[in-house]
Order: structure tokens, then sequence, then C-alpha cells
């Protein structure tokens, strides 16, 4: 047993779970293709939510300067995009659930 959940466990989930209507094949394509939607919303800039877990969006990053934390060098870190995760309110309560 792993402390990582990993696509390939996703996967057998799902092939156990509807083990006589999904195969590993078709379990592997309705999986990508749930990723391939976030992804594609994200790039389309629209905010991604899903029930019950949460909400992707993008957030822009303006270029800033850093600095290396071992060799106290500066270097310019070009803006970017990045992808932001805000947990549901349903998904909080059920992590903290005591």
């Amino acid at each position: 047993m792993t402390d990582t959940i990993t696509k390939q466990v996703i996967l057998e989930s799902i092939e156990e779970k509807f083990s006589k209507k999904v195969n590993k094949t078709d379990a592997k394509n309705l999986l990508d293709d749930v990723i391939e939607h976030i992804i594609s919303g994200l790039e389309s800039g629209k905010q991604v939510k899903i029930s019950g877990l949460g909400n992707f969006e993008l957030k822009s990053k303006k270029q800033r300067v850093g600095r290396n934390p071992k060799t106290k060098e500066e270097k310019v870190i070009s803006a970017r995009k990045v992808a932001i995760f805000h947990a549901s309110q349903m998904l909080k309560d059920k992590i903290n659930k005591n």
C-alpha cells in the first residue's frame, strides 16, 4: 500500500467498482476525458467547478526577481500562469471530520 493515490490507483478502483460494465481500457478513457476537460477548460480561461470537490482556475503571476537560497544569486522569474485549486466546503468538512 502506498501513501500516494495515482492515476493507476483510481483506474483500478473504477474497474473494480464497475467490473461488469467497465473494463480497464474504458476506465482509462473515462479518466483521461475528465482530465482533458479540466485542462482544456483552464486553457480557454474558464474556471472548472466540480461539485463536492472544488474549483480549478488559472492565476497569472507577474515577472519577478527571485533568489537562490543556497547561493543568494538573484534571477529573473518569468511571468507565467499557474493552476490553482480551491477545495469545496464539503471537501473541507469531510477532511476535518472527527
